[in-house]
């Protein structure tokens, strides 16, 4: 059985990114998955695709939310994950 990743799309110097990312270590506490963070302005295509949508959650490569992060849809989330395995 494979990890689940989450991935989330940032810059420097954003607000909601920095809440975002610390509702998701919140939730690290809980859930078992890796976080990985990528900063949109290391290439052209992800400032290009993200750049007014960031923060940017991906749950295993599908988006699951952007802008204001829940935390409680994210954990709805990884909890119908769980249940599907």
């Amino acid at each position: 059985m494979t990890q689940t990743t989450i991935t989330l799309y940032t810059r420097n110097r954003c607000p909601l990114c920095d809440k975002a990312k610390t509702a998701l270590e919140e939730l690290q506490q809980e859930w078992n998955f890796s976080l990985e963070e990528i900063d949109i302005e290391t290439s052209d295509d992800l400032t290009e695709r993200y750049g007014l949508m960031i923060p940017v959650v991906h749950l295993d490569g599908e988006e699951v939310g952007f802008g204001f992060v829940d935390k409680f849809d994210i954990s709805n989330r990884l909890q119908e994950k769980s249940d599907s395995k």
